[in-house]
């Protein structure tokens, strides 16, 4: 993955800007950025007020990979077990790093808020932009929209597990989580709306603690825990306790969990028009992040995987929860408690950032006229200079989402599924648009200050898109057989319900009202 900046050529776009977008400057925005709004066809609305450590920080604790890894890790372990678990990880960090570099290329040459969906508007067909693009967005705000819920849904759960820790009689019930959920969601909501402006000095702080935590708890689980094998952990413990027909099925199903914690990493492009020098700035903060993240959870992983003596008794703890299982077999209900808000912190502040790169991929879409009153949720106010009512939708949808968990037991499961397929699809369809486009009009791409380079960037971009649909195919299966109402995968059947409904609302609405992205971008003579 090379970065190069060709420096004279960026120079001599900046001095030949043409400053038809004198609010980009006036909110803090470089000569650059003017001129990529200039060339996107778009107004500076929000004010650049991320600095490179700031949107590093921000995507880092955003992503919170080890975080999630850790909870979130039920499917990985029913399906294939220790070994499962650890080798999935693996090549799952492996196939998302060529798909961040693809998507970091992508955010170079067009740093927007609207991400994959505009994207896929300017590097695709003109024949087919406007289609491909306006359900890419539908696709962008399910996958956002899902991703924003499940980390709300967890942090909510979380706490219902904590009391059964506490008391061991307490029956938990589905609608006890779900207002715990629904609690989770109004702290996003009054951090995003009322203290937005914090936002650039809260993920710097934020990163600090996303750092201290894993070291505390990477010291609990080597200091403290009884340890497997080695060959257990690498070698030999493999489960199927889904009882699908084959080890190697069950392998590939239990890969969600890893997939999961490697979600998001485009979040930063989803915040480009707050970025100072986003071009240059938001690539590198998708990597770097990513990158980070990635070996923090690797080294977190084989000490909770070490930390972990029996698969099957970590999935039958009374919380629902494996990792609470392993650390009552650390420390005591004390302990426990201790060492699950020292998670929990990251992972609540990980969802108001989810929530705020949600709220700005919806409100760009909607500013593109892509969603049913657009109007009213691309309204920004004037005031906060924040999509407050983007914002009121996102919470709304993750309430909504989490009233699964009332009738499944597997809720959660469907919930991330679901922001698996949906995310992967934007990313096939923009993968390859950018694919077609250097293929077949290489020299229509703008200059960008992340380059992959020709032959290297394709070959990049070529495994990305491969390993992007490896990974939705997998999104859907059932994780246990045999199938029932209650550990169905609902996600086929939300993905599929919102892929037809933007169909419908593309021939209804959107082949009138919706022109895509492109129609804006002005190109270089």
């Amino acid at each position: 993955m090379v970065t190069s900046i060709k420096a004279t050529v960026l120079e001599t776009i900046d001095m030949g800007i043409d400053h038809r977008n004198p609010k980009a400057s006036q909110q803090g925005g470089t000569a650059l950025d003017d001129n990529e709004m200039h060339r996107m066809g778009k107004i500076q609305e929000f004010k650049r007020n991320m600095r490179p450590l700031a949107a590093l920080s921000f995507a880092s604790v955003l992503q919170a990979t080890w975080e999630y890894l850790i909870i979130s890790n039920y499917q990985g372990l029913e399906n294939g077990g220790l070994a499962g678990m650890f080798w999935s990880y693996i090549w799952t960090f492996i196939g998302f790093g060529f798909i961040i570099a693809s998507l970091s290329e992508m955010a170079s040459i067009a740093p927007t808020d609207g991400g994959q969906y505009h994207w896929v508007s300017e590097f695709s067909s003109p024949r087919y932009q406007k289609f491909l693009s306006y359900i890419t967005g539908w696709m962008s705000v399910l996958a956002w929209q899902s991703g924003t819920a499940s980390g709300s849904f967890l942090t909510g759960t979380i706490i219902q597990g904590l009391i059964s820790v506490r008391n061991p009689d307490y029956d938990p019930k589905g609608w006890q989580g779900t207002l715990l959920v629904f609690s989770m969601v109004l702290v996003a909501y009054i951090f995003n709306v009322y203290a937005s402006e914090l936002m650039p000095i809260l993920s710097n702080i934020l990163m600090i603690l996303h750092v201290f935590c894993w070291v505390v708890i990477l010291i609990v689980l080597w200091a403290m825990s009884p340890h497997r094998s080695a060959e257990a952990v690498f070698v030999s413990d493999w489960e199927n306790i889904g009882g699908l027909p084959t080890m190697g099925l069950s392998v590939m199903v239990g890969q969600i969990s890893a997939i999961y914690g490697c979600l998001s990493s485009d979040a930063c492009a989803h915040m480009s028009e707050e970025i100072k020098d986003a071009g240059k700035n938001v690539p590198r903060a998708m990597a770097w992040g990513y990158f980070i993240n990635g070996i923090m959870a690797a080294i977190l992983l084989i000490a909770y995987l070490f930390a972990t003596p029996s698969v099957m008794d970590s999935l039958n703890d009374v919380t629902g929860f494996p990792f609470l299982y392993v650390f009552k077999q650390a420390t005591n209900t004390a302990g426990v408690n201790g060492l699950t808000v020292i998670i929990l912190l990251p992972v609540i502040f990980s969802n108001i950032m989810f929530n705020a790169s949600t709220s700005r991929q919806t409100w760009a879409f909607a500013r593109d006229k892509g969603l049913p009153c657009s109007r009213w949720i691309s309204k920004i106010d004037p005031k906060r200079k924040i999509p407050v009512n983007a914002i009121a939708l996102t919470c709304t949808f993750s309430c909504l989402l989490s009233l699964i968990n009332i009738g499944s037991d597997t809720a959660f499961n469907a919930i991330i599924s679901l922001n698996t397929a949906a995310l992967m699809y934007t990313y096939v369809i923009s993968i390859t648009c950018v694919i077609w486009r250097k293929i077949r009009h290489p020299d229509t791409l703008p200059v960008r200050q992340w380059d992959l380079g020709r032959n290297w960037g394709l070959a990049v971009n070529i495994i990305g898109l491969c390993y992007s649909v490896f990974a939705m195919f997998w999104s859907f299966w059932p994780g246990e057989l045999p199938v029932t109402v209650e550990n169905f995968n609902w996600s086929v059947v939300i993905f599929g319900a919102v892929f037809i409904l933007s169909l419908i609302m593309y021939v209804i609405k959107g082949r009138n009202e919706y022109s895509g992205p492109a129609v804006d971008v002005k190109h270089e003579d």
